[in-house]
């Protein structure tokens, strides 16, 4: 068996598609230690010294690229969020809605949409990034060397420059490649600074702030959520499906039984992004103007305050609920069932089927909704029972890393067996 699986994998295109895919990553980690020129990193490491803004969520993202400020310090964010905003003015725009339903061309029609979309968005946090930079100090240092305005529109170009880049390696790797290009540079990005968490929860220990039975109960919880992630991404309820006996012209259709899988979690993590990317524009904001009642917004808006806990859990089961709708229409579902000719036993087609659907996707969609709902906070109760400022232990990473692996070693594995099966059939004598 062995032998076969090695023999698929070389006759297959799997191994091209892997180095492709490896040295596309290569090129986005080597990108992600070449620094801005002119900028003066001690003062860049004071700010996320002192910060917990969004500057320390582009920086997990981006695999530590924005403590430095590299070329990749924006990280691939306006373009996951310029997509967000395409999938739900599919919804809204009847003119996107006509282009999701036509196919590989609509669907490049949205792509080249969504392209746009990034480089404006990217624009605008590039220069809402390097204003911010350009008005920081540290010990009466700022972080440009020359700190000229010509210097903070040279950052912004480049953070941009960044994000486009990195939406081309993305795509290319998705075209070219194995898996989801964009999920994998988030993914690499986050499993990169697992060497960083490592060596912070070190100096925990070593400085006495951390205790080894507190590891013990960091790393137990972890490890129940990783299988918790698991289970509800895998988890999925079967509708059954029977198509009747059909006569199409001279041929005779043969009626047989299928399923319809609907998923717990069909929104997957972008709830989870939606409401982290709401909640934490107070608290930016307040980062970056000035005045006294900057310090309510940062005491009531901070990542570990009862209320910020609170909505974060409330805004992730709304909006697992909303996306959930978006994505699964159970009207076109229950019309395309009719017109195949399908039906659910003992539910009438049409509207009954669509009713049926909804109850089901609804119960389904709770489930899921709480489920992202509590991963999304737990975390921030451990950091606040262990008393340790600053500890990353992020419900959103485990998600997107758990998420995105499951996803590509789907993608492999069908890729092998589509491969396994034509190499192991042998030919019959003529």
């Amino acid at each position: 068996m062995a032998q076969n699986m090695v023999n698929a994998f070389r006759a297959s295109n799997l191994g091209r598609k892997l180095g492709f895919t490896v040295l596309m990553l290569v090129i986005f980690r080597l990108g992600s230690h070449i620094p801005i020129p002119g900028v003066n990193a001690s003062v860049i490491q004071s700010l996320f010294n002192s910060q917990a803004s969004i500057f320390a969520l582009l920086n997990l993202f981006s695999g530590g690229a924005t403590a430095t400020l590299s070329i990749f310090a924006l990280s691939i964010i306006p373009y996951i969020d310029a997509s967000i905003i395409m999938q739900l003015l599919t919804v809204v725009v009847p003119q996107f809605e006509e282009w999701s339903k036509e196919g590989e061309e609509g669907q490049r029609k949205i792509n080249t949409w969504t392209r746009w979309g990034s480089v404006g968005l990217g624009a605008l946090q590039s220069l809402g990034v390097a204003f911010y930079l350009y008005r920081y100090s540290s010990g009466g240092q700022y972080v440009f060397l020359t700190h000229t305005v010509g210097e903070m529109f040279f950052v912004a170009a480049m953070l941009l420059v960044g994000t486009v880049i990195l939406m081309w390696i993305g795509e290319q790797i998705t075209d070219k490649g194995i898996g989801n290009g964009i999920s994998l540079l988030v993914l690499f990005g986050i499993v990169s600074r697992i060497p960083f968490g490592i060596n912070r929860l070190v100096q925990y220990v070593t400085a006495g702030v951390l205790s080894w039975p507190k590891i013990v109960i960091f790393l137990v919880v972890a490890l129940i959520i990783i299988a918790g992630v698991v289970f509800v991404n895998e988890g999925q309820r079967n509708i059954p499906v029977q198509y009747p006996k059909r006569v199409v012209g001279r041929r005779i259709y043969q009626g047989h039984s299928t399923h319809l899988p609907i998923r717990v979690n069909q929104a997957g993590v972008i709830p989870v992004i939606f409401a982290i990317s709401l909640l934490v524009l107070p608290y930016t904001v307040a980062n970056f103007a000035k005045g006294p009642w900057t310090i309510v917004m940062q005491r009531y808006f901070g990542f570990t305050s009862p209320l910020y806990i609170g909505m974060e859990f409330l805004l992730v089961v709304l909006f697992t609920f909303f996306y959930t709708q978006v994505i699964f229409k159970v009207d076109d579902v229950a019309d395309n069932l009719k017109k195949a000719g399908g039906y659910i036993p003992g539910i009438r087609p049409g509207k009954p089927t669509a009713d049926y659907l909804a109850r089901v996707s609804a119960r389904l969609t709770l489930i899921g909704a709480i489920f992202l709902g509590l991963v999304s906070i737990i975390p921030s109760f451990i950091t606040m029972g262990m008393g340790i400022p600053g500890l990353y232990f992020g419900g959103t990473s485990l998600l997107i890393v758990v998420g995105v692996g499951l996803d590509t070693l789907k993608q492999m594995q069908s890729h092998l067996l589509m491969r396994q099966y034509e190499g192991f059939m042998k030919r019959v004598p003529q």
